[in-house]
């Protein structure tokens, strides 16, 4: 278990519970109480619990969709803060990177899909998802043969390579040339709540892009 970001004690981020405490002198269960008193619970941390051919037989398989749980991040301002799990900059990529082009464990097309139209079905986001009349414009240009990974966890503030990807939100670009354009089109998607299960979007001025 190692410390990702602590917005308290900075300096413990990339450290391991078990190294802390040692310096410490202290049992690591009464070192992790003192850490989230003194982080007043904010501390977030990365956790190694699967094994590489487990992540590939979940992705060869034809029910798995690709997302990520990670955060809006930057290489600048306040999300730039502390070590990140690295897939908060890399999930996508290293899908398309690893297990497409070195490994050949599927083709690209299915890695879209399950990136794209699978999980925008799974959500009920009943526009989005595919490249369709009436759909809304959310749409990443890129290089399948440039756009690998480069984010580490000593090193996870980093983009991945692809200095021609563009992204589209809703019809406006948002990224031109792997550059952020100031652009925030995003919109939330909240659950409606007379029990049909689709989504409805409620307008947020500068909500950022998600992952999706």
């Amino acid at each position: 278990m190692q410390i990702s970001i602590s917005p308290r004690r900075p300096e413990t981020a990339g450290k391991t519970v078990a190294a802390l405490a040692a310096a410490r002198g202290a049992d690591p269960v009464d070192h992790v109480c003192d850490h989230l008193i003194a982080d007043a619970g904010a501390t977030r941390v990365l956790i190694t619990s699967i094994s590489e051919d487990d992540i590939r037989a979940i992705v060869r398989s034809p029910t798995a969709l690709v997302g990520s749980d990670g955060n809006c991040v930057a290489t600048y301002g306040v999300v730039s803060q502390g070590l990140p799990h690295p897939r908060f900059y890399g999930t996508f990529p290293r899908v398309i990177a690893r297990y497409v082009n070195d490994e050949r464990l599927i083709p690209l097309e299915r890695a879209i899909y399950k990136m794209t139209g699978g999980p925008a079905r799974a959500l009920k986001l009943i526009d989005r998802g595919r490249l369709k009349e009436g759909f809304r414009a959310d749409v990443t240009l890129f290089d399948p043969g440039d756009f690998r990974d480069q984010a580490t966890y000593a090193d996870p503030h980093r983009y991945p390579t692809g200095a021609r990807t563009s992204v589209l939100v809703n019809g406006t670009l948002v990224v031109e040339n792997a550059a952020h354009t100031g652009a925030t089109p995003g919109m939330v998607l909240r659950r409606m709540s007379d029990g049909g299960g689709q989504m409805t979007e409620v307008r947020h001025r500068n909500y950022p892009t998600s992952d999706l």
